[in-house]
């Protein structure tokens, strides 16, 4: 069955400029589909045709009879007054409207007993029940702590929450009114690592049709079933994820190179053809003018194709600072917290050159807090914190600034980063601000667009410590892969804030985790550091039957093999589980556009993890 269908769509905001040309898919019943396309494509004014927001000039949508469509961006204004409770309780409008009149069906009951009046009592009962009316209180809190929308959160005026906790709460509303039809317009953008999680999980396992726009690469992997490409205003489709994505275009894209590169010998090859009949028709054969004309039209033809076009590298590369000496960043004891809210207490480490450090953990945990001791914003309620001295550092701040917002992007470049002007238009080039581009004062430029101009100007920089607080937050995924081509050749000191665990793979060797108050430092990468994550929950499962293990050590041992030959059995047998899971992970990832291998590849996970914690409680009962 098909939910929507979308046919032969334009929409123009300008005169001959149409943002969708003719746009045609459709998507059936339960997809899961990512919305690709670089910003201003016209992916968020596609969800708003959709929603009924925003007329098409021509085409038409189609959506499924009786289905209901839920849109993440929208932030609806809300009566005066009204608390963030207020706006999740609005979810359950429709079951309120039924116990509202089941309450005036039972005082009139009481003077009025009528058959009509009980049987109408009893329907109503039923939809009551079928649509959750005793269980709702059940949901928004599973919902709200999933979202991490504290008591303290659910208690605040909608009018007075941040753009982004809007959006989180808007997010909650509208899973809580189950819509059959989710439309989500970049919804990891103001959640944690924790709540993104939690979507991805309720996503997968939601039974309605979701459309996604998202530059969250990891996001798109694991919801995403299919990709739509809105490219030139019309759709491309890939049958996969964001990797089969990537994939995939690198494929069409090297065929469509190879068959131009053969129409243009062609084209070539026939151009001599025909100049030789023309020549050889003069000298008294006139039929030859014939195939000659014949050969033009074919030429005509095959030099209509476009030449493929392929996103442009970064050319610009970071000017390093030599550095001498191993400590680049040195703190002891650290502590701050805000009025009564410690954020961490008694934060001791240190940072050596060329290390690659992500900052992670929930939002409000002090991360961002931590970047502004780095960088001298904040002072210490207690501790020290030290750089080297030959240590010189730049950052790349959440809220970008600039001197002045009046000045254009090119003028910004040569009062800021003190360079000739060939040198500004040559940087500002790479980091895609072209033409027009430049001459855009500042204070006109998107979110995406500041911190692509700040990168640009820090790259100029002679320094050895980059610091990064949520860098890819607004960029689009070619932005941010233009932002990851100029870090992978940073040869020095790179610490970052993130939650983008695409990019936190590629780039750290080292874990900074916040939690409860406490920092988590692992060496390795974000792939080994959440393994022994998952470790440690099963370590914190086993734990948990402790007092069955202190009444299973009084009784006496069987006779056989020694407590140590034991444990050294066990210590094999877990090793074999957990390489055997290692293996399950990459299998994992080779079929994560294979649904139903994907469901086979968890319950062998599930099995291991299952005899693993088994085994970890042996080897903890022994070696104690």
């Amino acid at each position: 069955m098909i939910d929507i269908s979308v046919t032969s769509l334009v929409k123009s905001f300008e005169i001959g400029n149409n943002i969708l040309d003719g746009l045609s898919f459709q998507v059936e019943a339960g997809e899961r589909v990512g919305i690709l396309g670089p910003n201003g494509c016209g992916k968020t004014t596609l969800f708003r045709i959709l929603t009924g927001a925003l007329d098409a000039d021509e085409g038409q949508v189609t959506v499924a009879p009786g289905k209901r469509i839920g849109l993440i961006s929208q932030l609806p204004v809300y009566p005066d007054g009204w608390t963030a409770e207020d706006v999740l309780q609005n979810a359950f409008r429709h079951v309120d409207a039924v116990r509202g009149r089941m309450e005036e069906l039972e005082r009139q009951m009481e003077q009025d007993s009528s058959p009509a009046l009980l049987r109408e009592y009893d329907r109503l009962a039923s939809d009551y029940e079928r649509l959750g009316g005793y269980e709702t209180d059940v949901a928004v809190n599973r919902v709200a702590n999933g979202l991490q929308i504290g008591a303290t959160m659910r208690a605040q005026p909608f009018a007075s929450l941040s753009g982004g906790e809007q959006t989180r709460l808007n997010l909650a509303r509208l899973i809580l009114e189950d819509t059959e039809i989710l439309l989500l317009d970049e919804p990891t953008n103001h959640l944690d690592l924790r709540a993104v999680e939690w979507l991805e999980d309720y996503l997968l396992h939601f039974r309605g049709t979701v459309l996604t726009i998202s530059h969250d690469r990891w996001f798109l992997d694991v919801v995403a079933q299919r990709c739509i490409e809105i490219s030139d205003g019309r759709a491309e489709f890939y049958s996969g994820n964001y990797s089969f994505y990537l994939e995939e275009r690198q494929r069409r894209f090297e065929e469509k190179r190879k068959q131009y590169e053969k129409d243009q010998a062609k084209i070539e090859q026939l151009t001599r053809a025909a100049e030789q009949m023309h020549l050889w028709a003069f000298m008294g054969n006139d039929k030859l003018h014939k195939r000659a004309f014949s050969m033009e039209k074919r030429i005509e033809k095959l030099s209509r194709s476009e030449k493929p076009k392929e996103q442009k590298k970064l050319s610009v590369r970071f000017r390093e600072r030599a550095f001498s000496g191993d400590e680049v960043l040195v703190a002891d004891g650290l502590k701050k917290g805000f009025g009564q809210r410690v954020l961490f207490s008694d934060l001791s480490f240190v940072v050596e050159g060329q290390e690659r450090i992500a900052v992670i953990g929930d939002n409000g945990s002090g991360k961002s807090t931590l970047v502004k001791l780095i960088t001298g914003d904040e002072a210490p309620d207690a501790g020290w914190l030290s750089l080297g001295p030959a240590v010189r550092s730049a950052c790349l701040p959440q809220l970008v600034t600039f001197q002045d917002d009046s000045r254009t992007a090119y003028d910004s470049m040569l009062w800021e980063c003190r360079c000739s002007p060939q040198e500004a238009r040559d940087r500002l080039a790479a980091f895609g601000f072209r033409g027009e581009d430049v001459f855009k004062p500042v204070s006109t430029l998107s979110g995406g667009e500041r911190s692509r101009l700040k990168l640009c100007m820090l790259m100029g920089g002679d320094i050895n410590l980059l610091i990064l607080d949520e860098p890819t937050n607004h960029l689009d995924i070619v932005s941010r892969e233009w932002m990851e081509d100029a870090l992978s050749d940073y040869g020095e000191t790179l610490l970052f804030v993130s939650h983008d665990r695409y990019f936190i793979r590629k780039f750290a060797t080292r874990i900074w985790a916040f939690e409860d108050g406490r920092l988590t430092d692992y060496r390795g990468s974000y792939d080994e550091y959440a393994a022994w994550r998952e470790r440690q929950s099963l370590f914190a499962a086993a734990e948990k039957k402790t007092p069955e293990k202190v009444q299973k050590k009084t009784e006496p041992r069987p006779r056989g093999a020694s407590p140590e030959k034991q444990l050294q059995k066990l210590e094999k047998e877990i090793s074999r589980l957990e390489k055997q899971l290692a293996e399950l992970d990459r299998e994992a990832e080779e079929y994560a556009t294979d649904y139903q291998k994907l469901m086979e590849v968890d319950e062998k996970k599930e099995a291991l993890n299952t005899e693993l914690l088994a085994l970890y409680e042996k080897w903890e009962e022994l070696s104690t």
